[in-house]
């Protein structure tokens, strides 16, 4: 396996392994067609194996409130019949060098309710510091939702973020709702 820093070229494979990766996960709706440029200095990796982009990382580099440098993991994904063979863990050590090497030493990464995931992060000294729900409206739900104002629109999908206290009776009222947990990782020099 070769760990290498994104190209342009790769972006094709890029998607694919994004869009199977995700495929049997709470994200299997989050497709992109396009790989997402970013506008902070950032960290792009992929993993191949015979020349073929198998996992990839993506961290971009943002300052907080007080104006202090962290990491957001926005993308890590590895082709399911490459799992669980620790190529999403050498990318993210990897990562965490060159995060290291620019005095980075905080990595932030957001993800849903998936088991094997959540697990996944907290096995790699993560800490799970806050949570809100993603909510998916479809049909008939959207009924109760009056944010739209125009004469003969209505809506059939929405996605919401709830950010409120009763997290039990959005779940028990909504069909499709997923906890977006966030979490955090000290990198400790």
């Amino acid at each position: 396996m070769n760990i290498r820093k994104y190209q342009q070229e790769d972006e094709q494979q890029w998607l694919q392994c994004r869009v199977l990766s995700f495929l049997n996960t709470s994200y299997f709706d989050n497709v992109y067609n396009k790989k997402e440029q970013y506008k902070n200095p950032n960290i792009e990796l992929v993993a191949e194996i015979a020349n073929k982009v198998v996992a990839l990382l993506d961290i971009e580099i943002l300052k907080n409130n007080n104006n202090v440098q962290f990491a957001m993991l926005w993308h890590l994904a590895v082709l399911p019949s490459y799992q669980k063979q620790g190529i999403a863990t050498a990318l993210l050590q990897k990562a965490e060098r060159l995060l290291k090497h620019e005095n980075i030493s905080l990595i932030e990464a957001w993800t849903r309710d998936d088991k094997f995931v959540n697990e996944w992060y907290l096995k790699r000294g993560f800490k799970l510091t806050s949570s809100y729900l993603h909510v998916y409206l479809e049909g008939t739900e959207c009924c109760d939702v009056k944010f739209v104002d125009k004469p003969k629109m209505k809506a059939q999908a929405v996605f919401a973020h709830y950010v409120g206290k009763n997290k039990t009776e959005i779940k028990q009222k909504y069909k499709r709702v997923h906890d977006c947990n966030c979490y955090q990782k000290n990198l400790l020099f």
